[in-house]
């Protein structure tokens, strides 16, 4: 089993930034694919960001890859997203994800283990 735990969200100003985090542990997830995902109300889950933590790779959807990063510490038990240039409709609850799987099927929406998510909002 992996554990995800997410923290970091929070009420902030539009323009504004914030930086979510997310702790992995329960095995060895050096090969995993670690990402984020939101689900804004009423709608459906969404790809935020990816990073493979066996070649380093990582990819944001094209939505917010201006404005958002993703990273992760060497010792590939925590996963960043570094939000910047926030807007109301970044307001969302942010879930980490993790897959043993490449990052091409967590993009597709696989993801095998779940946090219980951080609510992010942005206000006007």
């Amino acid at each position: 089993q992996v554990q995800l735990v997410e923290s970091g969200g929070g009420l902030v100003q539009a323009g504004g930034s914030l930086r979510l985090s997310c702790v992995a542990s329960g095995r060895t997830l050096g090969t995993y694919t670690m990402g984020w995902f939101r689900q804004a109300p009423g709608n459906e889950r969404k790809f935020v960001a990816a990073i493979s933590w066996s070649s380093g790779d990582t990819d944001v959807a094209d939505s917010v890859k201006d404005r958002f990063t993703i990273s992760s510490d060497n010792a590939k038990t925590s996963v960043y997203l570094q939000m910047n240039s926030l807007v109301p409709e970044d307001t969302a609850v942010y879930y980490c994800a993790a897959t043993p799987y490449p990052m091409t099927t967590m993009i597709r929406g696989r993801v095998d283990y779940w946090g219980k998510g951080t609510l992010v909002t942005v206000s006007s």
